[in-house]
């Protein structure tokens, strides 16, 4: 048995879980938030208790000190050299690192050098990395990457109808993001179905307030929708997905606007708060829809409609789909937007039993018996599949 720690490093946040491996059971979890600011909030959770303390923290080395302290001060581990490894999330690989790997100075600084396709995220993981190797520097740092999963796309599905030379050049290509939860859901929903990956092709619809769809063909990854950066694909909860590109000098023109302010409001004033007017939150938007609000049921709709074009897309793609599968957030917590979702489908012979939608966060088959497509909602892990990479690779 080895302990493992799985870590989502945020440009102020620092979430994790300590795992038992192989057997995959969570010791403790949780998350710093506010590092960096005034009154910082450390929370972790033992036993199905959270323990939580308001104290300043200066930095994530200072945040990566604390947590560990904290686990021998609660009697979670004993000493630090429990620890076999530390599975770190990282959210861009781009071409030059397409597969979880050990990372030692020259992964450093081969992500150092991407930097600027994933500014947003990159930056804050390296800090992550950075701060757990300077307090734990003789054991085993794993990176996992969020583009990994894409990797087998094909050429015809990664590349853009741009100059060749940008690609070439500058690396302008589809990536492809929240490859860790595509995987584990395709994975998981194939032993469901009591098969293995290579049998099925799945449909994953990972909608939180970022979302993407991913066709899954035998296993591998062959699309999926979010592209150069998270910002191409469906509506999400404050980025506007897919738009006519010419709309950003457009705009530029009408507002007085930079390239980089117009994007930023593409990023972070769009989807569900750009359309409603009222919250990036869905839960807000199906309430105010419910009591009438028009603006807050046209960003459902526009969403749902997005989501339904990209599924009748990768089924035929795929040559049919053996399974779509909910997860994430909304995904796996609204049952009228897997319904509203599904109900748009059903010329591909997928229907829904209404009673099993109302599950909430618990795997369950939400079809009916009829439904030629399954139809599951299955809860997110990608700890797990952090962890089970890290294992994996501290035992080669």
């Amino acid at each position: 048995m080895a302990k493992i720690m799985a870590v989502n490093a945020g440009s102020s946040s620092l979430k994790f879980q300590l795992l038992e491996m192989p057997e995959e059971k969570v010791i403790t979890s949780g998350i710093v938030e506010r590092i960096g600011l005034k009154d910082s909030n450390f929370m972790i959770k033992l036993n199905g208790e959270k323990q939580e303390e308001t104290v300043d923290i200066a930095d994530h080395a200072v945040a990566v000190r604390m947590l560990l302290d904290k686990l021998i001060n609660l009697g979670i581990i004993q000493s630090f050299d429990e620890i076999e490894g530390v599975g770190h999330r990282i959210v861009h690989g781009a071409s030059v690192l397409t597969k979880s790997c050990i990372i030692n100075e020259k992964e450093i600084a081969l992500l150092e050098s991407i930097i600027d396709l994933g500014p947003l995220h990159l930056g804050p993981n390296l800090t992550g990395i950075k701060a757990f190797k300077k307090v734990l520097p003789n054991i085993k740092h794993i990176g996992i990457f969020d583009t990994a999963f894409h990797q087998t796309m094909p050429e015809e599905a990664f590349m853009y109808a741009v100059p060749y030379d940008w690609y070439e050049r500058f690396q302008v290509r589809k990536y492809g993001f929240h490859g860790t939860s595509h995987q584990y859901v395709s994975e998981r929903v194939a032993s469901l179905m009591g098969k293995k990956p290579i049998e099925v092709n799945v449909i994953v619809c990972h909608i939180g307030n970022g979302a993407s769809i991913c066709a899954v063909k035998q296993g591998k990854s062959v699309d999926t929708t979010m592209g150069f950066t998270p910002l191409e694909g469906i509506p999400m909860g404050t980025r506007s997905g897919n738009i006519d590109p010419a709309i950003i000098e457009y705009m530029m023109e009408k507002k007085g606007k930079s390239a980089k302010e117009i994007t930023n409001i593409l990023n972070k004033q769009s989807g569900y708060i750009g359309v409603s007017g009222i919250s990036s939150d869905s839960r807000d938007l199906v309430r105010e829809s419910e009591a009438g609000n028009h603006r807050a049921k046209l960003a459902i709709e526009i969403q749902a409609k997005r989501i339904a074009d990209y599924i009748a897309s990768y089924y035929v793609y795929m040559g049919g789909a053996d399974a779509i599968v909910f997860t994430a957030g909304i995904g796996e917590n609204a049952p009228s937007t897997r319904q509203n979702i599904i109900e748009r489908i059903r010329v591909l012979g997928a229907e829904i039993d209404l009673k099993k939608n109302e599950v909430h966060g618990k795997e369950q088959l939400i079809s009916t018996p009829e439904s030629k497509i399954k139809v599951y909602v299955i809860p997110t892990n990608e700890e797990v599949m952090i962890a089970r990479d890290t294992y994996q690779l501290c035992h080669l």
